[in-house]
């Protein structure tokens, strides 16, 4: 799943004003920022690979604060441009912003804003994000981020529409990517997007990278619930839920229990979680079949029933969009890629408790971490609430090859 573009007209059909060059991209630095995102617009847009058919853009990397900037990894940086640099760019890209909890410079967030009234692509990486929505260039638009910061960015811009499901959402004229190796994905479709499908195909062999990746961000996403929940009303009924997956309700049930009207509750959980509390209680059902599909010997059937599906028909149809595998092809790959060692048999038999599976891992003993969470909700959500990013990790190489049907990015409709 993912946002790709072909934006809406009135965006697709800007032109740039000025000085501004379609071909400029200029890149805004600050202290503190990860060297990781830092250099991956600097490598593809930096670097001349014309010899390799990839057309060549010309970079200006740009300070957006006083220098000099240091990385996280204590590195100093001495940007050649400041902020003056950005009117001449076609477009602009924010590799990272430091703090999400720190608010940006008035000045960058000036400059960002004047660049968009001026038709220029404004692209936000990883917690870059945080930067366009403190200019307001995300206001009403979809956009994504690193999927542990989505909830933060949903809660802090709810005009914001944010799905962390996304390696990265292209929205005409700005467009945002989900942390880390997921800015290569977008800034090869800004390559893709500008000169086709054959220059990003070289840039990406350059790179050693797949021109396109295949999924978005749900196999690496931890299921459990914001931190700041646990002293939230609604944790409350948030832990009911968890503990009652195997019987059949609604959201119409939670907002109830809530005391809340069907509207109320929606807005509610959606700014506490960054999510949709019907999309939220859909991924807990299918993260539940997961479980049993690992640990249990029941049949597909008999996991839709224990998981609260209507019939085994809605379990696989849900278990193949978020997993892009059907549930016994993914029973079959985790068995067949566990190793033999690692393979422990429940004593208490299919009947038995169903805990977090065990590492794929043979040097890994012992049940999956569990996230910490507030003690006001700690013991009401259990187990079964969260998996930790690695076992997602893990999860993600016993399907990822049955996910090539399904894009990785999300465009403008």
């Amino acid at each position: 799943m993912s946002h790709d573009s072909t934006a809406a007209p009135e965006t697709a059909a800007r032109k740039l004003s000025g000085r501004r060059r379609k071909e400029i991209v200029a890149v805004l630095l600050f202290s503190g920022g990860p060297i990781f995102e830092s250099s991956i617009p600097l490598s593809v847009f930096g670097i001349d690979r014309q010899d390799a058919g990839v057309p060549r853009y010309r970079l200006l990397v740009c300070a957006g604060e006083e220098g000099p900037l240091r990385t996280t990894g204590g590195l100093e940086l001495t940007a050649p441009h400041g902020l003056e640099a950005i009117s001449r760019a076609g477009t602009v890209v924010v590799p990272a912003w430091r703090s999400i909890t720190s608010p940006p410079p008035e000045e960058a967030l000036d400059a960002l804003r004047r660049a968009h009234e001026e038709g220029a692509r404004i692209v936000g990486l990883c917690t870059g994000a945080f930067v366009l929505a403190a200019a307001g260039l995300l206001d009403g638009r979809p956009a994504t981020t690193h999927w542990m910061y989505a909830p933060t960015l949903a809660k802090r811009y709810p005009s914001v529409h944010v799905d962390p499901r996304e390696l990265f959402v292209d929205d005409g004229d700005v467009l945002t990517s989900a942390g880390t190796a997921a800015g290569i994905d977008l800034c090869l479709h800004i390559v893709r997007t500008d000169h086709g499908n054959e220059a990003a195909g070289a840039l990406a062999r350059r790179l050693v990278v797949p021109p396109r990746r295949s999924g978005g961000q749900e196999r690496y996403l931890d299921r459990s619930l914001p931190e700041e929940i646990g002293a939230d009303p609604l944790a409350e009924v948030v832990a009911w839920a968890l503990e009652h997956l195997h019987e059949q309700f609604d959201v119409e049930t939670l907002a109830a229990r809530a005391y809340m009207s069907r509207r109320t509750f929606d807005r509610r959980f959606r700014s506490l979680t960054g999510s949709a509390p019907l999309q939220w209680l859909i991924t807990q059902r299918v993260l539940q079949a997961q479980r049993l599909l690992e640990t249990s010997d029941y049949s597909v059937d008999e996991v839709a029933g224990r998981c609260g599906f209507r019939s085994p028909v809605a379990l696989r149809g849900h278990f193949r969009r978020q997993l892009g595998s059907s549930p016994a092809a993914y029973r079959a790959a985790y068995r067949a890629r566990r190793p033999q060692a690692d393979r422990s048999v429940d004593p208490d038999g299919p009947t038995g408790p169903v805990g977090p599976p065990p590492s794929l891992h043979q040097e890994h003993a012992g049940p999956v971490p569990m996230q910490s969470r507030r003690a006001a909700v700690a013991g009401a959500l259990g187990a079964a609430a969260s998996l930790s990013a690695d076992a997602m990790r893990e999860r993600a190489e016993l399907y990822a090859a049955g996910r090539a049907s399904l894009p990785g990015q999300r465009s403008a409709p």
